[in-house]
């Protein structure tokens, strides 16, 4: 084996579906055709949005798919490990707990801001010498911890390996961001850093709706005392309103296309026209696509649903 080491992510949110596929499959093909690990990791950190059944759903429909891997972990088996970090983080100073709603945030905004990431000022710093105390300023409802950004911080530059070089002054732009809301410290973006370098991952494939969530998670990386992983951020399926899939533009859950008697070559065959591996209509096995793969061949743009 080399040294490469990638992963799969999938989140008991919901049933895997083509836009999940696509990008497990580029993944998958990156790191095998390397002779590299592939480590399967469920995240199912969301508690209130996770659903009975879908962990072991995506992992039936991942090995009907072709879909192996070398190691297996649940991130809720692991929350130890991230107490540990946040522990370590709080030592240097670098974690305070924060008792700000997102209305607290959004009406303390000196500019407009889209999609899920808000400037955080620094409302809560040094404002409460524990989380107990934290807690008591608001029950019943709980605070978060946020991970502190100072502004000699420079900015976070890395180069993707698909979507090129990627800067952000996260001092700037995000301020200090948030790293979990419960006191234990299993929040998304503590847990995926914590594992990720627990793991030995060295290269990240993940949808490109991710990539502004990474310089903050290189941040958390680096104060742990770990060398992040290299990032390749691929273009994600989408409806025809040009927007990531989901429900609202019908079912395409691998389960459906099962039940419904399709076979899993047209499936993966399907997603592998749209990056430019076989022709349009053609059943292909995922480990027949090693011979043909090529990162280079994966459009920039993202891809309708082709099925």
């Amino acid at each position: 084996m080399s040294g490469y080491v990638g992963r799969l992510a999938p989140s008991p949110t919901g049933a895997l579906h083509l836009g999940n596929v696509r990008t497990f499959m580029i993944a998958w093909l990156r790191a095998r055709s390397q002779g590299g690990n592939v480590i399967l990791r469920i995240e199912d950190l969301d508690h209130p949005r996770d659903r009975p059944g879908a962990a072991a759903g995506a992992i039936e429909d991942l090995k009907w798919l072709g879909f192996d891997w070398d190691e297996e972990y649940v991130q809720s088996e692991r929350k130890d490990l991230y107490r540990d970090a946040l522990a370590a983080l709080r030592g240097k100073g670098l974690a305070y707990p924060c008792v700000c709603s997102r209305r607290d945030v959004e009406s303390a905004q000196s500019a407009p801001h889209e999609g899920d990431q808000l400037f955080y000022p620094g409302t809560c710093r040094d404002r409460f010498a524990s989380w107990d105390e934290a807690r008591r300023a608001i029950a019943p409802r709980r605070p978060c911890w946020r991970f502190r950004v100072g502004n000699d911080v420079p900015p976070v530059a890395f180069d993707d390996v698909f979507a090129g070089h990627f800067e952000e002054d996260v001092a700037k732009t995000l301020g200090d961001f948030p790293l979990a809301r419960d006191e234990g410290g299993a929040g998304y973006t503590l847990a995926v850093v914590v594992d990720d370098l627990a793991m030995g991952v060295t290269e990240v494939v993940r949808g490109d709706d991710l990539l502004a969530a990474t310089p903050a998670q290189i941040l958390v990386a680096r104060a742990l005392g770990g060398r992040e992983p290299a990032y390749c951020h691929v273009p994600l399926v989408v409806g025809p309103d040009g927007r990531r899939l989901a429900k609202r533009h019908g079912d395409t859950r691998i389960a459906s296309y099962r039940a419904a008697g399709r076979r899993s070559g047209e499936i993966i065959g399907a997603l592998a026209a749209t990056c430019g591996w076989c022709r349009t209509n053609e059943e292909v096995a995922l480990r027949d696509l090693l011979a043909c793969f090529s990162l280079s061949a994966v459009p920039k743009a993202p891809c309708g649903v082709p099925l």
